[in-house]
């Protein structure tokens, strides 16, 4: 393996004399010597300080009454050091790998004295899995984040975690946490619902927490406290448990990844193996998911999410950033009212909606209100933030109200036209400064600015619904965006806490650039006669969030019209407009599925518009030419300087589309399946990136 700069976790210990017991704690801090923005991970030379400092305890055994474990300030650990998987080439690195990390961690579980983690902060993989092997756990309700969240990146937990964790909670939980949480965009366990499950014995507020825990550990070793665990169904609840993990892994991946799947044989082994029958099989299961290109994939998609995302290629210098201090949203729809939320919420400023009539201003402005009166009732908020934030969300009938604003942004009918009324309109009051954005899907930006006196300061800003919560901003610089407003923008970006990616002004940008010729391949060979249910299966082998019918529901075939018919304006011979999407649109449908029976069957009335099924490609060659659409689009885009580089790519489709890490966006798929090489005569990524080689 090659050498790779390693972040090496210490295991420092101290001794501590708890009154009320005879003998000290030895308690083991792990600490990498950074803040808590650099958790601590576990690398070979991690493990080796954690082994060595159990060696140290045990030779100090006699006055040792029992072995703790905490972390930093924040931290508790984080798991293995993943900074250098992508550099193990053979199978037998990673099998030594897995197997060093169990036996560490084992030392935990078989010492000879009671073990304790006390679980101070974030604690996720491995780091889970060491407060996992000791005897009790004490849990900081200020911890941000607990989890196994392997699967998501195409691994399983693979020091304990498969087998420790279903043999102390149970199997249905285990497979929440492993499967279902990981599945489900990684989703954290905040420290009341880890506590709720079981995998603490005790949960205690932040403020002395190491003190509070030595001491509930003292009355668990004289005796004092019990800690009960519940009976574990090794039953039929184990099988459901298993059943229903299945049925997760099959919804959201339709197999596409073996990772679940593998975690699941594991779950389903803890009920009767042995630990060291377990943790073996663990090992070996370790070292054949890293050996594969979905892994690789996933740490490639990890890596831009983490390091890619914070640091956007091509901004210009942020010291040509303006300050924002009011913020002018035209418009009060429900994209409109999101925005003006968002805003207000990140920017703390004063935002103002303005719309055509009293109604539609009242409505919308209400909308943003009552969301911020939700987030009080669910304590995310306290009640005078909640009044601050109010305060801050007005409307407007006039344009006026943006005169003193820095940032106005439109968020109107998706119409040319339209907008280069409303930008006219706004340019007469605002000042020579203000940022003029839009939020546009498809629409030209630098056609949108060229009647203004100054496009200079009209940038795109676009949002992916619901704008809460998916993290991506498209930041369009159109011909004449000049570095102040680009360098605003960003700025006004990280604020908003989105991940921005600089994108040229081009039809559709990204996202929805690709979105639309790729289910483009699949409306057309509906018209040409392939069953429904066919063709929307057709992409299952990559695992993708939502099959291409639900995602037509989701955008809405209004909309989706809409964009392909932009797109085929400009690229008619790529982008197809279906007549049969136009006359469902005109029908007013709005869905593909009905689900009267509980399972999604056709709506009637769509399937006879469309007529009978008959002669149309199968579902194999829908998806050939699904996939060869997005390889040419991905190349010409590149070509045409769209976006830098493939990466920026993969990092719209991840977080704007959803796309699955172990596809690493979309193009280390097509290139380890030949797609990339075959439609376009060469790769996306060298070979060894997102690869195994």
């Amino acid at each position: 393996m090659t050498a790779f700069a390693e972040v090496v976790t210490k295991a420092l210990v101290r001794y501590v004399s708890v009154p009320g017991l005879d003998g000290d704690v030895a308690l083991i801090t792990l600490e990498n010597g950074h803040d808590h923005t650099r958790p601590s991970t576990f690398g070979p030379e991690g493990l080796a300080s954690l082994d060595s400092a159990l060696d140290a305890i045990e030779a100090r055994s006699p006055g040792v009454r029992a072995i703790a474990v905490t972390g930093k300030p924040f931290i508790f650990a984080v798991g293995a050091d993943i900074q250098g998987m992508p550099l193990i080439t053979e199978r037998g690195q990673a099998l030594e790998l897995g197997r060093l990390g169990h036996r560490v961690f084992a030392r935990l579980k078989n010492a000879s004295v009671p073990t304790f983690a006390f679980v101070n902060g974030a604690a996720m993989g491995g780091g889970l899995e060491i407060a996992l092997h000791c005897q009790y756990r004490t849990l900081s309700a200020g911890a941000a984040a607990l989890a196994l969240p392997e699967c998501f990146l195409g691994l399983v937990p693979g020091w304990g975690g498969t087998q420790l964790l279903p043999n102390l909670i149970g199997a249905d939980k285990a497979v929440t946490v492993i499967i279902e949480n990981a599945l489900n965009q990684n989703k954290m366990l905040k420290a009341k619902d880890a506590f709720a499950l079981g995998i603490a014995d005790a949960l205690f507020e932040p403020a002395d927490f190491i003190e509070t825990s030595l001491a509930w550990a003292a009355g668990v070793l004289r005796g004092d406290i019990a800690v009960t665990r519940p009976e574990i169904d090794r039953g039929q609840g184990w099988d459901a448990a298993i059943a229903r993990g299945r049925a997760i892994a099959d919804g959201k991946l339709h197999g596409a990844a073996p990772a679940p799947y593998k975690a699941l044989e594991l779950i389903e082994l803890a009920r009767t193996a042995s630990f060291a029958e377990g943790t073996a099989a663990e090992d070996e299961t370790l070292a054949d998911l890293v050996m594969t290109d979905e892994l690789r994939a996933g740490l490639y998609s990890f890596d831009l999410v983490q390091k890619r995302a914070k640091r956007p290629v091509g901004v210009p210098d942020k010291s040509l950033a303006r300050p924002v201090t009011k913020v002018g949203v035209v418009g009060a729809g429900l994209m409109a009212s999101q925005l003006a939320l968002l805003f207000a919420r990140r920017l703390q400023v004063p935002v103002v909606l303005t719309d055509l009539d009293q109604d539609r201003l009242d409505k919308g402005v209400g909308y943003a209100h009552g969301e911020i009166d939700k987030l009080a009732a669910k304590k995310r908020i306290g009640t005078d933030e909640a009044n601050r934030l109010k305060a801050l969300i007005s409307g407007s009938l006039t344009k006026d109200a943006f005169a003193d604003a820095d940032f106005v942004i439109e968020a109107v009918f998706e119409n040319l036209a339209v907008k280069q009324k409303v930008f006219a309109e706004v340019e007469a009051v605002v000042s020579a400064e203000c940022i003029l954005a839009t939020n546009t899907s498809s629409l030209s930006i630098t056609d949108m600015a060229s009647r203004l006196a100054h496009p200079e300061r009209v940038v795109g800003f676009h949002f992916f619904n619901p704008v809460a919560i998916l993290p991506l901003l498209e930041i369009v610089r159109a011909e004449q965006t000049d570095d102040a407003t680009l360098a605003t923008a960003f700025a006004v970006g990280k604020q908003l806490k989105k991940s921005c990616v600089l994108v040229k002004d081009a039809p559709a940008f990204v996202v929805n650039r690709l979105l639309t010729r790729f289910l483009g391949e699949v409306t057309r060979a509906i018209d040409e006669g392939t069953d429904f249910t066919e063709a929307d299966k057709a992409l299952d082998p990559l695992g993708l969030p939502m099959s291409p019918l639900l995602l037509l529901q989701l955008v809405g075939p209004a909309v989706a019209l809409h964009v392909s018919e932009t797109l085929h304006e400009s690229f008619p011979d790529r982008f197809y407009v279906s007549e049969n999407m136009r006359k469902l649109v005109e029908s007013g449908k709005t869905a593909f599925y009905t689900w009267d029976t509980g399972s999604p069957v056709i709506d009637t009335e769509i399937a006879a518009l469309y007529g009978p099924r008959e002669g149309g490609p199968s579902g194999d060659e829908v998806r050939e030419r699904a996939v060869a659409a997005l390889a040419q689009e991905v190349r010409l885009m590149l070509d045409e300087g769209v976006v830098a580089e493939p990466q920026d790519i993969d990092l719209c489709m991840l977080l704007g589309a959803g796309w699955p890490f172990h596809l690493g966006g979309i193009t280390p798929y097509l290139d380890r399946t030949g797609v990339a090489e075959k439609v376009t005569g060469q790769r996306f990524l060298p070979r060894g990136i997102a690869s195994v080689a």
